[in-house]
């Protein structure tokens, strides 16, 4: 049998320059095509480092594999049996042993020294200024600022990209799929450490431009941390397979100067207080009902309709639990239905929340009830 080897060669070469170009078309472009092509630099110290220490390993690869490929091309080339040469029929060398031992590992301790001084920067959790709990729902997340006076500040954060672009009924933005109701605010130039768990299944929480990525486990709380240089509006996913809704899950992260931090937390405490002070009020049907929808829009028409039809979850329109015992309508609503995709949403949702939304399906999609929920019914029905 008969081989071009020229023409061999040729072809096994073809992938290694092509991984050459591939690599020195990540390493010159801008940082908005290179996130296409290569990992992201992002707006963080350890970011740079990660970006770094990956560039070193590939280059040494790269170095590796055209050194080795070329010996054995070379060998190949020039020691066929064409050109009449004879093969050396030694059987052992010691040097050849101990040179293929010894460079190895010197390699691996060239590559290990950068990347254990990056792995003790990744981990060290140390001296954070701010502490967030981040817990994965399907399929939304919790966020609870741990603040130093007690007065934790505390909300969801969901899929606010409307329906009719999911569906194909209008043109998709910009940010499709990329874009919350409440998204996490975090000052510039400081040293946030994140708490991260689940509810249901496992979640991960993933930020490229931030550097994080950790897995939320039921049962665990694993860490994270993370201290943007840069003011900006940064977008994530979960990154773990976790239910037919994976992909409505995206995280937004906004990192603001610290004054505005402040002003927001002020803010958000100044609303916690507000729900304190309505779970005392009594509310009419009409403002509950009112209120009722946007939380229902917001928390319970993807899994049951906008009509109340029915889709993953059942029907309101007509469900028995709607049109039946109010006690049974708020055990359902507070504490889920185990093994469905029912969730317990007494932890996430306020009495008041609870109340209004309660009182809507009662009265919407035409049940027509006319009865209604307060929160202090919400609030007794939790503590007995």
């Amino acid at each position: 049998m008969c081989f071009d080897v020229k023409r061999l060669c040729k072809l096994a070469l073809g992938p290694v320059l092509a991984l050459m170009s591939l690599v020195s078309t990540g390493v010159w472009a801008d940082d908005s095509e290179k996130s296409q092509l290569n990992m992201m630099t992002g707006v963080t110290e350890v970011g740079h480092q990660i970006y770094d220490l990956h560039m070193l390993i590939l280059w040494i690869s790269v170095i590796i594999g055209m050194l080795v490929f070329g010996v054995m091309f070379y060998s190949i080339y020039y020691h066929r049996k064409s050109r009449g040469v004879t093969p050396a029929t030694f059987h052992e060398s010691t040097t050849v042993e101990i040179a293929w031992t010894v460079v190895p590992f010197i390699i691996l301790i060239a590559m290990a020294v950068p990347a254990t001084k990056t792995l003790l920067d990744v981990y060290d959790f140390e001296d954070a200024e701010i502490d967030i709990m981040i817990t994965g729902y399907q399929w939304k997340w919790k966020y609870e600022y741990l603040m130093d006076d007690g007065e934790n500040v505390m909300f969801f954060s969901s899929l606010s990209t409307p329906g009719s672009e999911i569906n194909n009924s209008e043109p998709k933005g910009e940010h499709y799929l990329l874009e919350v109701d409440e998204p996490i605010v975090i000052p510039v130039n400081t040293k946030v450490r994140f708490l991260i768990t689940a509810n249901d299944v496992i979640h991960s929480w993933w930020v490229p431009e931030l550097a994080v990525k950790k897995d939320a486990i039921p049962g665990f709380i694993n860490e994270a941390w993370t201290l943007p240089t840069k003011e900006g509006v940064y977008r994530g996913q979960c990154a773990e397979l976790c239910g037919k809704d994976h992909g409505f899950m995206p995280i937004v992260v906004n990192v603001v100067s610290r004054e505005e931090y402040t002003d927001w937390v002020v803010a958000k405490q100044s609303e916690a207080a507000e729900i304190k002070q309505l779970m005392a009020q009594t509310f009419s049907l009409d403002e509950l009902v009112e209120r009722g929808k946007a939380v229902y829009d917001r928390s319970c028409m993807a899994c049951h309709g906008a009509n109340g039809e029915g889709g993953v979850g059942k029907a309101i329109a007509g469900s028995p639990i709607a049109t039946g015992d109010m006690s049974g309508h708020l055990d359902v609503s507070i504490n889920g239905v185990p093994g469905t995709a029912m969730q317990a949403f007494g932890g996430q949702l306020n009495d008041v929340d609870m109340a209004a939304v309660i009182t809507y399906q009662r009265n919407a999609f035409g049940n027509n009830m006319g009865d209604m929920v307060q929160p202090i019914d919400v609030f007794n029905h939790k503590k007995g």
